[in-house]
């Protein structure tokens, strides 16, 4: 296995066992994100690498629209989209470049640990990506392909108003660790 899918899983599970723990000490929780919540999110960070063709460190970029469908437990279960991209160059040969632009859906649970303004979440996502490298070897080589993509994620938000505030992702999915925006839509 991955080290990033290890590392992803325990952080995944480590955020559903602390969520349940802050419940039975709190008696509930105090979240922004509620049931018919929508929010926006932006962010740039570490980009993932599929297919193993990156050289150097990937930069990633990511935006997210969720949407608070059900209430379960002391959290709130979204549904949304995702798009990105993970891009990267240099390597072996001359003016190595390979991307990854991604489509997919995800899901997330929402908790907020009795903090006024945090919003904490661990979810999946599963979509589309749209791969392509090429390189300089005696001739323009290029390679187009379309992948499956899967990712795990963990993260954090904290609004500074009811509309705006600041999220931190990490995990296994277009980045893996991101630093970015949020707007509360609804």
């Amino acid at each position: 296995m991955k080290k990033q899918t290890i590392i992803s899983a325990i952080l995944f599970g480590l955020g559903i066992a602390l969520s349940g723990i802050s419940t039975a000490q709190n008696g509930g929780a105090v979240s922004p994100f509620e049931k018919g919540s929508v929010t926006f999110s932006a962010g740039v960070g570490v980009g993932n690498e599929y297919n193993s063709n990156y050289y150097n460190s990937a930069i990633g970029t990511k935006a997210v629209i969720e949407v608070g469908l059900w209430q379960a437990g002391p959290g709130v279960i979204s549904l949304g989209g995702q798009v990105g991209g993970t891009f990267s160059n240099g390597g072996r040969f001359d003016d190595y470049k390979a991307r990854t632009f991604i489509v997919a859906g995800r899901s997330a649970w929402h908790h907020g640990w009795n903090v006024k303004g945090l919003d904490t979440y661990a979810g999946l996502s599963a979509g589309a990506g749209f791969n392509q490298f090429s390189y300089n070897n005696n001739g323009r080589i290029k390679q187009d392909e379309i992948i499956p993509v899967f990712g795990a994620f963990v993260g954090a938000s904290y609004f500074i108003t009811p509309a705006f505030g600041f999220n931190v992702e990490a995990g296994h999915d277009i980045t893996q660790i991101q630093a970015g925006i949020i707007l509360k839509i609804k």
